[in-house]
């Protein structure tokens, strides 16, 4: 009798399982954002001597945008905006934020996990927040049931980028020690950078393990990996395999841990209610030289304006729903990532004015589809520093951080990176000049004044500090207030 009952039990669930699959109103997701990695680092968007075989499958059977846009160029800024589906100006969210900032994501903010608490989604947030580093402002306190990570850039800590403790009177000495949390409360403290090396693993284990915990609801991961960003450093069992040296080494590390995942969602039989979105906050710290990633050839890189700071690599995987082997060309960006998700799942916004659109009807195939036309490129504390539509994209003189012409550092130490260069206005058309080389605007008056009317559009609602102008429908984050 126990025998049948056990059997009778496991055809329960099986069945269960089944249904889940053919239900495409509550799938999967898993959204996993690196930090500085390039739109060149992976193999499918032209990666030299760092192969990536699980993304570029992943690539090959579902969808690569190629003209994929961080909202800023920056670490906060960016993850707010993923979040929420708002520039992050319009949230009140600037720049990187340090240890003890005094700021933070907004309660009133609505992220992708509160917006699925609607359906009952089971939902964990690991790796790297830097949206509030205390409890109140952590991921729990956003809508996620679980958290296990670092609360900001895992180069704040008294450490030099060798990995020898910071003198005393330097910068660096001036940081606290790197919590690790779990929950809301510190269960340790990352001091080496061989503890760093074992972030990528042990953030895909937890990942896994909340994926077994979860498999028969709908769950939400969102697995943001500390690196790329310096310093870096592999495990022993990757370390020294790529071509590349250590950075190519810290990707396909990244990549063979993004197969784990995915070889647990075929172990559970998911493939079919299982969305895996794949991007980046934005493009590499150039200055790094060595261990820093490639823009595949755009201009400038994190931090600035240009492409090479804003567009990243982008892969949407999801088995049997998104047709495989297509190449979105069309303009997208992480702020739509948010209203996607909503339309997928049937969820109602916030009342809330957010920024981004949903991209549902490309993911499903209609490649005639443009859902987003025009951009705004936001950055310092509130700069309007371009406007694009389309392939035209219009440069405002701004001061700016700039790689040009400058020697890269080597092995975890930096180069140069001069700050408020003036960069000149101009013209640009991304079709012929992805790499923003040719001003153009004497030729195209007539898109000069176009562009102009957006950015107006823009200064009106969001305000430009280049212009002394304040927006009329901005919120402000929240401040924190340290015991």
């Amino acid at each position: 009798m126990k025998k049948f009952f056990s059997l009778l039990i496991g055809l329960v669930i099986l069945i269960a399982y089944s249904a889940r699959a053919q239900n495409n109103a509550s799938p999967n997701i898993i959204l996993i954002y690196m930090d500085d990695m390039g739109y060149g680092d992976l193999s499918c968007y032209g990666a030299v001597d760092i192969h990536t075989p699980v993304l570029d499958k992943m690539a090959a059977e579902g969808m690569r945008f190629t003209n994929f846009l961080t909202s800023q160029a920056v670490c906060s800024a960016s993850r707010a905006s993923l979040l929420t589906g708002c520039y992050a100006n319009r949230i009140g969210i600037s720049g990187a934020l340090w240890p003890k900032a005094g700021v933070g994501l907004s309660p009133d903010e609505t992220t992708i996990a509160e917006l699925l608490k609607q359906k009952k989604y089971a939902t964990a947030a690991f790796g790297k927040w830097h949206l509030g580093d205390v409890k109140g402002y952590l991921p729990k306190s956003h809508g996620f049931d679980e958290y296990y990570g670092i609360p900001y850039s895992n180069d704040m800590w008294p450490v030099w980028y060798d990995g020898i403790p910071a003198k005393q009177g330097t910068n660096k000495a001036g940081y606290p020690p790197l919590p690790l949390i779990e929950g809301d409360e510190r269960i340790s403290t990352i001091t080496t950078l061989d503890q760093q090396a074992q972030l990528t693993s042990s953030l895909t284990d937890k990942t896994i393990s909340f994926i077994e915990k979860n498999k028969q609801h709908p769950f939400f991961v969102y697995l943001a990996h500390p690196m790329p960003h310096v310093p870096i450093n592999a495990s022993t069992a990757f370390k020294g395999k790529s071509k590349q040296g250590l950075y190519g080494d810290v990707i396909q590390e990244i990549d063979a841990n993004v197969g784990r995942i995915i070889k647990k969602i075929e172990q559970l039989g998911l493939t079919k209610n299982t969305l895996i979105i794949f991007t980046s906050d934005n493009g590499p710290w150039f200055n790094f030289g060595n261990h820093a990633g490639s823009t595949g050839g755009l201009r400038e890189g994190k931090g600035t304006t240009y492409e090479g700071g804003h567009r990243v690599p982008c892969i949407m995987w999801w088995k049997g729903v998104i047709p495989a082997g297509k190449i979105v060309n069309q303009l997208a960006s992480t702020i739509d990532v948010l209203p996607t998700i909503a339309a997928l799942t049937n969820t109602k916004l916030s009342d809330k004015k957010i920024d981004g659109i949903n991209l549902w009807p490309l993911l499903q195939g209609d490649m005639t589809s443009s859902p987003r036309s025009e951009f705004y490129y936001y950055y310092r504390k509130n700069s309007l520093e371009a406007v694009r539509k389309d392939n035209w994209k219009l440069v405002f003189e701004h001061p700016s951080r700039s790689y040009l012409n400058q020697s890269p550092g080597k092995d975890g130490f930096p180069g140069q990176a001069p700050e408020n260069i003036m960069m000149p206005r101009a013209l640009y058309n991304l079709r012929r000049d992805p790499g923003e080389r040719y001003d153009v605007q004497n030729e195209f008056p007539d898109v000069v004044k176009m562009l102009e009317a957006i950015a107006e559009k823009a200064r009106t609602e969001l305000g430009d500090d280049l212009q002394k102008r304040i927006g009329a429908e901005v919120r402000s984050a929240a401040t924190i207030v340290y015991q």
